[in-house]
């Protein structure tokens, strides 16, 4: 993966913005967990100060990748469109002190840097938003099961199985 690297704190100063699309293919750990690295991830970093002062990151991505299903192991687009806002601290004493003045858990804070990879925050944002267990909503080799058979399969209790057997 290329390097796209920013000052944080003169670009939230200056309110920038930087936009494009990479290939999923060219992340090395989005690549690992997705089950075909095909596809782009179009993404937008826009640097700003919130109400406090505080510099701050506006991240958004947008992207579909193929994870395998965990129930019948088959590949199923996933989408992902996401915006999240990162405030930005000097250190880790100064990122604990804002977060707790903060108080805002959609706020996350990071400690910026003089030069921070842009790529990899836009990684790090797309595989935070990988489910932990992918699943398809409805499986394809469940769709033309009788669901009427399988609900009433469903609806005998064991204990009538019992009363029965008396």
């Amino acid at each position: 993966m290329h390097a796209l690297s920013i000052d944080t704190f003169e670009f939230s100063r200056l309110k920038e913005r930087r936009e494009g699309e990479t290939a999923v293919a060219e992340f090395t750990r989005l690549s690992e967990e997705v089950a075909e690295p095909s596809g782009t991830v179009v993404w937008a970093v826009e640097g700003s100060t919130n109400a406090l002062g505080h510099p701050q990151l506006t991240l958004s991505v947008k992207v579909a990748v193929k994870l395998m299903c965990q129930r019948c192991l088959t590949p199923f687009a996933y989408e992902i469109e996401s915006e999240s806002v990162l405030a930005l601290a000097k250190d880790d004493e100064a990122a604990d002190e804002l977060e707790a003045r903060l108080d805002d858990e959609s706020i996350d804070v990071i400690v910026g840097s003089k030069n921070m990879n842009v790529l990899e925050l836009i990684e790090d944002e797309v595989l935070l938003e990988l489910p932990p267990s992918p699943k398809h909503p409805v499986c394809p080799d469940q769709v033309g099961q009788d669901t009427e058979a399988m609900v009433s399969a469903k609806r005998v209790s064991p204990f009538e199985v019992l009363k029965n057997k008396q």
